[in-house]
């Protein structure tokens, strides 16, 4: 297949244009505009429909009327904007309408930098909106993983019927890597049974709601999403394990950290220290079962993030706070250096 070198925010855009992507609704915000502004030149090209919105509120209710038709529908934003976009999310998870988020993240809270950030992971895993849901969160930690998550994302999106967003940072939003594209399948899945689409008194009327004046109707409705959500948990977690077989040290990173950390881990062994990384592909539903065979002979965890520690207590809780798991991390758009890291592996009580 043809490499083509390509800014990530860019290699995003194609990725999702070949995904079936038809309908993109956006506005402007550092660190992702490149992303909008391709899907400005491509998608009428591609059949598509992009709108640039007045706010980030209007373009995620755009995104839910489109995809509430069936068709592919994705929005872009960048930290705060995403938080602007939370309620449109809320509400897109209690009508069941699939449709794919991108945050490339930045500095914050508030206004905050223009650099790169993972701050948001909270947000993402637990608070992305109101009520009692969940969305599905991929984190790339490289351009060629972005192009290949998108597809997954909308994929998984479309079987379970969920939101799902790929979490992002400036870091990989800005950076050029050659990435191939992969064949995607020109058919995409079946949403007639619920999609507002049309029904010209050939089915029954089909309404997208998530207003639900009795409370037992509404409890009913979560409590049959949240079983849903215990088949997502175990069939659709991801991670990578690297040389994890015999550490007595697991780092734990995603995204763009994760490249940080693997360099860090390579020069420890480099030096007899025998380290190993746990890198999270999905980040909800966290990959429980994988962090546990990673961290089988580690004697204590090390979570390295862009974060004063958001993803920490997902580690703790994943393996039962069986080990210590300490925490080393840069925030505020700094990123952590391979020596940075390193130090903190040589303060290990395997580190001889």
């Amino acid at each position: 297949m043809e490499r083509n070198l390509m800014k990530g925010n860019e290699a995003l855009a194609e990725a999702a244009i070949r995904a079936g992507c038809k309908c993109f609704f956006g506005y402007p915000i550092t660190p992702q505009t490149e992303l909008a502004a391709y899907m400005a030149k491509r998608m009428h090209k591609a059949g598509g429909v992009f709108l640039q919105a007045e706010s980030e509120i209007a373009a995620i209710n755009m995104v839910l009327g489109a995809a509430s038709t069936g068709v592919r529908a994705m929005t872009s934003s960048s930290s705060p904007g995403v938080s602007l976009k939370a309620e449109g999310i809320s509400y897109l998870a209690g009508s069941d309408v699939p449709a794919l988020i991108i945050n490339v993240q930045r500095g914050g809270p508030g206004l905050g930098g223009i650099q790169p950030s993972q701050a948001d992971y909270w947000q993402a895993t637990r608070a992305m909106g109101h009520g009692d849901f969940h969305i599905l969160v991929f984190a790339p930690s490289s351009v060629q993983e972005m192009v290949d998550m998108v597809t997954k994302a909308f994929d998984t999106a479309d079987k379970y019927r969920m939101p799902a967003m790929i979490l992002a940072d400036g870091l990989l939003g800005q950076m050029m890597e050659p990435v191939t594209f992969p064949e995607t399948s020109a058919e995409l899945p079946d949403k007639s049974s619920w999609a507002a689409d049309g029904h010209k008194f050939k089915r029954e009327h089909h309404i997208i709601n998530s207003l639900y004046l009795q409370p037992d109707g509404l409890e009913k409705t979560v409590v049959e999403r949240f079983k849903r959500y215990e088949i997502v948990k175990e069939n659709e977690t991801d991670a990578e394990l690297y040389l994890t077989d015999d550490c007595d040290i697991l780092l734990c990173a995603y995204g763009a950290t994760a490249r940080v950390v693997k360099s860090a881990v390579n020069e420890a062994r480099e030096m007899g220290i025998k380290a190993g990384m746990f890198r999270p592909k999905t980040l909800w539903p966290f990959p429980v079962k994988e962090i546990n065979k990673a961290c089988a002979t580690a004697s204590e965890l090390l979570c390295v993030e862009m974060s004063m520690g958001q993803m920490i207590d997902d580690v703790k809780l994943a393996i039962n706070c069986s080990k210590p798991v300490r925490f080393f991390g840069r925030t505020g758009g700094v990123i952590p250096t391979p020596a940075e890291v390193l130090e903190e592996i040589k303060k290990s009580g395997g580190a001889k």
